[in-house]
């Protein structure tokens, strides 16, 4: 069974950082493009961040460009999210997913990643 299992979540200061680590497993998911979004309390779910298969294209969001960074091991079939500089306004659910075998470019769309973590919760004060 495929699956997606998020970690690395927890309570940080402002202007500290947190890693988050996503391990997939169930099939191989290294020509599949992965992704990491977040849903804050009230709020719909929206995009962090995604990497291709190979990790030579890699998108962000404009309120996380600069500060996060996504990367892959494929051998190890897990993706991570390096969260630096964080502020409140990053707090949410963040949530790991994967798009259907075979594809392996990027997208912002949701509704194009077809498995996802249980989510693991961020907590940034002030």
């Amino acid at each position: 069974q495929e699956q997606l299992v998020e970690s690395g979540g927890g309570l940080v200061q402002a202007g500290g950082s947190l890693r988050l680590s996503c391990a997939a497993s169930g099939r191989d998911f290294s020509a599949t493009a992965m992704g990491w979004f977040r849903q804050a309390p009230g709020k719909g779910r929206e995009f962090v961040a995604t990497t291709s298969w190979n990790g030579d294209s890699i998108n962000y969001a404009d309120s996380v460009k600069g500060r996060f960074i996504i990367s892959r091991d494929n051998a190890k079939n897990t993706l991570a999210l390096q969260m630096n500089s964080l502020k409140p306004e990053d707090t949410a659910v963040y949530y790991c997913a994967a798009r259907r075998p075979g594809y392996g470019t990027t997208t912002k769309s949701l509704h194009e990643y077809a498995i996802w973590g249980q989510g693991t919760q961020v907590t940034v004060s002030s």
